[in-house]
């Protein structure tokens, strides 16, 4: 059974917060504070739900997306955004067949737990 998540924010206090709160429901956190280490856990195997922001400095989140995708690493995950940004830019529009969900910040602790086990189980079919 998967029940390996992936954090990808630049903000410490975001994947700190999301991580505690996962855990508490029993869930593996991983966290990566760019795009560039997210990309570099998925070549080294991690397989699960990834929880993407859309603003980071460098590689934004559509870019890592799109790396993801160049790289053959999508199959075996599920991506979805997990940003403060209300609505998707233009680039989204190239890449939602690979986004499953875009919840917004902040979020009801009890409905992310919620949304992640939901999703984690898609993986486990």
């Amino acid at each position: 059974m998967t029940n390996r998540v992936l954090v990808v924010d630049d903000e410490h206090a975001v994947r700190y917060s999301v991580k505690r709160i996962l855990e508490t429901a029993g869930l593996e956190v991983i966290t990566a504070e760019d795009g560039k280490t997210c990309v570099a856990l998925l070549e080294e195997g991690f397989h699960g739900l990834i929880l993407m922001d859309i603003m980071m400095p460098g590689m934004d989140g559509w870019d890592t997306i799109q790396k993801i995708v160049d790289k053959g690493l999508a199959e075996g995950n599920i991506i979805c955004m997990l940003t403060g940004k209300e609505k998707p830019d233009p680039k989204m529009d190239t890449l939602k067949e690979y986004v499953l969900d875009y919840i917004l910040k902040p979020f009801n602790n009890q409905k992310l737990i919620d949304i992640v086990k939901e999703y984690l189980s898609y993986l486990n079919e």
